[in-house]
């Protein structure tokens, strides 16, 4: 998908007209943004996210074109609201104006005239087209001028679209209503997974079964001011234990015995993990109390690694202001050899693809290609041999230090030949002291939400929370879970 944002910077111009002129130039369909009440609304209720990400779920078309906000006295939110709106539909810009002085002021939100976003103006007559005039436009919105080759190009152009958090968010919530699933939370007597199992329940996320003393559970609830759906199931542990006792021991034959198995029961995590071994639930999200080994330990145990893998690992989703990108592993292995990190590039690859994201792989490294040597970036190289032997069809590449598979200009300059230098969208850590440190430091130093681990490579969807999560991280946990249920 595409997107046009049109930014007007006068209001001397019908936006309206010339926006109907231009959706017929490059093919595409007009996407309607709230109203100036609705966003005085948000802003005053600051849920202005939630809104954004409503106008986001609209599109639908191969190309969009958009209308952004003018800004003036009684719009003082509007250059906050166009860069989102750039961001949230990864869009390009046009200008819209009849000044040269102007036009660098409203430019600036979007990291000056020759940014990456800016595509060009649409502007009238008395423009001098310092900058590249697309076309020109009477007050009333009427096009004279146009570089056809430019809109026509624009029609037929490949271009990848980077997931934005808007677009993420949406879409992962989208993903979970249709999957339908239902998720235990062993935590049930938790007032954060409390809270956001009503809100998955109320919006169609999940079918959410919460463990633990339905009477202790509702006065949390009470306590927190939370109305739980109708619909929420609340199980006892004691009144179900017995019902998993054989299944559990004939699942760890050899190693336990129905004493033991009852014992082992009593934690809700073993609990639940079981239940979702049975099949009586589709996945299981834990770790707002329990440690992340009090979480994955029984999967580990119970559900195993799927038939195609060989390790469990995991990745974060991290919702960067311009897009999302997949860390990993951040959780699970702490000195991968080649032959795991291979796999882990491949299930991280998988995992975002699940997503909507098409994957271009860095093996992360203190070396570029043969800029550096040791025995850490053989490691890598080696994963790298592997990775192309089993994934011939993933972009993948390595070794690549972090600025040059980030940073376009530094790819360029280091990894010229790379497909995927300066443009990678899933970072693999050579070990996991790096992943967890990194994804740590990006997270709390520049203010990005995490959404994970989610763990990959087990048969069953088992994922870890942060003791420190907030209600929407466990609420789209739950809703990873429930999509990475689906086909399982």
């Amino acid at each position: 998908m595409k997107t046009v944002l049109l930014v007007p910077t006068t209001s001397q111009i019908n936006m309206e007209t010339l926006s109907q002129s231009v959706a017929g130039l490059v093919g595409g369909e007009i996407v309607a943004i709230p109203s100036h009440e609705e966003f005085c609304g948000a802003i005053g209720n600051n849920n202005l996210d939630d809104l954004l990400e409503t106008a986001i779920a609209k599109q639908s078309a191969p190309i969009s074109v958009v209308v952004g906000v003018l800004a003036d006295e009684s719009r003082p939110y509007a250059n906050r609201v166009n860069r989102e709106l750039a961001t949230g539909f990864d869009a390009d810009v046009i200008l819209v104006g009849d000044s040269d002085t102007r036009l660098p002021v409203f430019a600036s939100v979007f990291g000056g005239l020759k940014g990456e976003r800016i595509w060009g103006v649409i502007g009238t007559a008395e423009l001098s087209g310092k900058v590249q005039v697309l076309a020109r436009t009477d007050n009333g919105g009427n096009l004279s001028e146009i570089d056809s080759n430019a809109f026509e190009a624009y029609k037929t152009a490949d271009r990848t679209q980077k997931l934005s958090p808007y677009a993420f968010r949406n879409q992962v919530v989208r993903l979970a209503q249709n999957a339908k699933k239902r998720i235990v939370l062993p935590e049930g007597d938790e007032p954060r997974t409390i809270e956001a199992a009503a809100i998955c329940q109320s919006r169609g996320i999940a079918q959410c079964v919460l463990l633990g003393d339905p009477a202790k559970i509702r006065t949390v609830a009470d306590e927190r001011g939370v109305t739980l759906p109708d619909g929420i199931e609340i199980i006892e542990p004691s009144t179900v234990i017995d019902k998993y006792v054989a299944p559990m021991v004939e699942r760890r034959k050899g190693k336990i015995d129905e004493e033991g198995a009852r014992q082992a029961l009593q934690d809700t995590v073993y609990l639940g993990t079981m239940m979702l071994q049975v099949g009586d639930v589709d996945g299981l999200v834990s770790g707002a109390v329990h440690t992340t080994a009090d979480t994955i330990r029984p999967a580990f145990q119970l559900i195993k690694t799927a038939p195609e893998y060989s390790l469990v690992s995991s990745v974060f989703f991290m919702l960067l202001p311009e897009q999302v990108v997949v860390y990993g592993d951040c959780a699970v292995n702490p000195n991968p050899t080649a032959e795991q990190l291979a796999e882990i590039a491949i299930q991280s690859a998988e995992s975002a693809k699940s997503f909507g994201i098409d994957p271009k792989v860095a093996l992360i490294s203190y070396s570029t290609m043969n800029s550096g040597s040791g025995e850490d970036v053989e490691t890598v190289k080696s994963a790298l041999q592997i990775v192309r032997e089993k994934a011939p069809n993933l972009k993948v590449d390595g070794p690549l230090q972090f600025d040059a598979a980030s940073v376009p200009s530094v790819g360029k300059q280091k990894a010229p030949n790379s497909q995927v230098a300066g443009e990678a969208n899933v970072f693999i850590f050579p070990d996991l002291n790096t992943g967890n440190t990194t994804y740590k430091a990006v997270q709390r130093t520049a203010g990005v939400i995490s959404v994970g681990p989610m763990l990959q490579g087990l048969n069953k969807p088992v994922n870890d929370l942060s003791r420190g999560c907030l209600v929407d991280d466990i609420v789209y946990t739950i809703a990873l879970t429930a999509i990475q249920a689906v086909g399982q």
